[in-house]
């Protein structure tokens, strides 16, 4: 892990990117609907958050993308909330930390940018993730925030930023 780079995305990134994404989806068992799955984001994730207050980070291991998060503004929320977004680690990088790097750099640039609390929504048998999300300061929400599109992701979390 001493080898990896996280960095801001950029175009050349999108194809891995994608694919890393949709093979952690699947392997996953995440539904391809009501799911990142079937975002058009996912094909060209540089230019989706290439807005203000919003950002994506990639994880590089040599050539080999192994992670990846972004935080935007809440989609349909009036607050100014952001949301943990897209966050996926390879099955080869799990177990090492990576996760809670890729939460800390998201959580930085959302108080640079001046986020009052960051957001998120995942899986119910993602329990490994919850226990991440957990240990990084987030707490369970009783309903979901906004309205991201991802109605198959019925548990919602929020730290105070």
């Amino acid at each position: 892990m001493s080898d990896v780079v996280i960095r801001e995305i950029t175009p050349g990134d999108n194809e891995q990117v994608a694919v890393l994404i949709r093979e952690v989806l699947l392997e996953m068992g995440v539904p391809k609907v009501g799911s990142a799955y079937a975002d058009k984001a996912l094909d060209d994730m540089h230019e989706t958050y290439n807005i203000p207050r919003a950002i994506y980070y990639i994880a590089k291991d040599g050539n080999q993308i192994i992670g990846c998060a972004g935080i935007a503004q809440l989609d349909n929320y009036e607050g100014n909330i952001c949301e943990l977004q897209k966050m996926y680690v390879s099955s080869k990088a799990r177990g090492m930390g990576l996760g809670s790097k890729l939460i800390s750099v998201c959580i930085e640039k959302a108080k640079e940018f001046g986020f009052d609390q960051c957001y998120l929504e995942t899986m119910p048998y993602m329990k490994t993730a919850q226990k991440l999300y957990n240990k990084n300061g987030f707490e369970y929400l009783e309903t979901r925030m906004g309205d991201t599109g991802h109605y198959a992701c019925p548990v919602w979390m929020i730290k105070k930023l």
